[in-house]
């Protein structure tokens, strides 16, 4: 998984669990892009301050994540919840008319386990 929506998704996930400048700080970097600089800006804080604050969050997130697995479960349910779709669409094109249907009722239940 790519780095960023790692780092996005542990936030999502345990982001309640650190501190609200760790959280602050974090957010910013990552899912704002904002340098350490931009962030120190509106933070009120040094650069270094930033730095420490975002170390912390990045270390703290991936501890929980190590203990509870969490966000590596939520993307193998998403990543076969979407194999099942496919399968199930490649199905329906080669099965009669009158059994469609039901495929289709599974496939929507699939979609809706997705969001």
């Amino acid at each position: 998984m790519e780095n960023r929506m790692m780092q996005s998704m542990l936030l999502d996930f345990y982001g309640e669990l650190l501190t609200e400048r760790q959280r602050s700080c974090y957010d910013l970097h990552v899912n704002e892009d904002l340098s350490l600089s931009e962030i120190a800006e509106q933070s009120g804080i040094s650069r270094q301050g930033v730095w420490d604050n975002i170390r912390r969050a990045e270390q703290a997130l991936r501890e929980i994540e190590e203990k509870t697995g969490l966000v590596r479960r939520f993307t193998a349910l998403r990543q076969g919840l979407g194999a099942a779709e496919r399968q199930l669409a490649a199905l329906e094109e080669r099965i009669p008319e009158e059994q469609r249907n039901a495929v289709r009722r599974i496939r929507t239940e699939l979609k809706q386990l997705e969001e």
